[in-house]
């Protein structure tokens, strides 16, 4: 179950990236940028790189919230230990009795 929603993240988060690194690059030259002032020391397919995992990562954020947001109230409060492996503060729901 957590593979599948590894995916539903990771999947779609790489798709963007792809699409923002080809909408950013086609109006931006690499080698034209700087960083505080001084010019990049990398080389085009470095930055592409770079900006590629970068995107891959705010992006992956961004589908994590939206999982998240997802979950149902029992499926963030349930108690996922069986009833007679419980801790104390572990939430008793009925259904798991």
């Amino acid at each position: 179950m957590w593979t599948q929603r590894l995916m539903w993240i990771a999947w779609p988060a790489f798709l963007m990236a792809g699409v923002l690194e080809m909408l950013i690059f086609a109006f931006v030259d690499p080698s034209d940028l700087h960083w505080f002032g001084e010019p990049i020391g990398l080389s085009r397919q470095g930055v592409y790189t770079i900006a590629f995992f970068l995107f891959w990562g705010v992006t992956m954020a961004s589908s994590a919230i939206t999982t998240l947001l997802s979950f149902s109230p029992f499926e963030v409060n349930r108690c996922p230990v069986p009833h007679g492996e419980r801790p104390e503060d572990c939430r008793k729901h009925p259904s798991h009795a």
